[in-house]
């Protein structure tokens, strides 16, 4: 399975439905932005610090990573920003886009998959905002290789991140009978942990990754773990002197000076 492709229309088709994530805000939310009143999110629940933005987006070269839906894109344009929406779903930066012509704001919108922004020079950005998206990426380095590559020195990339003690749980008996039964081992994939016949009904229901929502595919590297992707995160942050910012508490945070 093509894990980008299967993405890209099983998202299309998350959207056909009525996804949350692809309802775009309000008018009213669009010209609160525009005061520099805003609040988005990296992970569903919890908004984005204010004070993790610039005090002023004016002019700030800004990248929507895996961040189309009409949502944090428009806000942040409205606010000021050169906004760039780079999603792999048509569908959802098509709910950019129609924010975009509604508000009258300018949203550079992109198809592609996050491992590959070779269309985007290097140091591009000043910020990389890239919401809870990357349980579905196949290998997350190249993702992050990018990201560190397209941004300036001294630019930003924010990341929301699933907690990973969500996958160790039965899925089916949570979401049918709202009970917490431990099944799976760390680190977790579908592909790995799931029977055929499970695979085979998730796939049926077109959900993203080609399994679920908030999965992880395996890196298919010998001998390296989840830890893998996040050490060579913080190693290319740590080479450009880059912040990461991360909203889940148990979750590791680097701060720059």
């Amino acid at each position: 399975m093509e894990i980008a492709e299967y993405n890209s229309k099983a998202w299309d088709k998350q959207v056909e439905e009525g996804s949350e994530w692809g309802i775009p805000f309000s008018p009213e939310v669009i010209a609160a932005a525009r005061r520099g009143e805003f609040s988005i999110i990296l992970t569903p629940l919890k908004p984005v610090p204010r004070d993790w933005f610039p005090e002023s987006l004016a002019g700030i070269d800004v990248l929507g990573l895996a961040s189309g839906g009409g949502q944090q894109m428009p806000v942040l344009a409205a606010a000021g920003a050169n906004v760039t929406s780079f999603d792999n779903s048509e569908a959802q930066l098509e709910k950019d886009k129609f924010v975009a012509k509604r508000e009258g704001l300018s949203i550079r919108c992109e198809k592609g998959d996050a491992a590959d922004l070779s269309r985007f020079a290097d140091q591009s950005f000043d910020l990389i905002f890239n919401p809870c998206s990357n349980c579905y990426f196949a290998d997350l380095e190249p993702v992050w290789k990018e990201a560190y590559r397209v941004l300036k020195p001294g630019g930003v990339l924010l990341s929301g991140f699933n907690n990973p003690i969500t996958f160790i749980f039965d899925r089916k008996l949570d979401e049918d009978k709202k009970q917490l039964v431990v099944r799976h081992p760390l680190p977790y994939s579908d592909l790995e942990h799931l029977t055929r016949e499970e695979l085979a009904e998730i796939r049926e229901k077109k959900h993203p990754t080609g399994i679920r929502p908030h999965t992880r595919v395996p890196n298919r590297r010998p001998n390296k773990s989840r830890l893998h992707n996040r050490r060579i995160l913080r190693r290319l942050l740590v080479r450009r002197n880059l912040r990461t910012k991360q909203i889940l508490p148990n979750v590791h945070r680097d701060k720059g000076p």
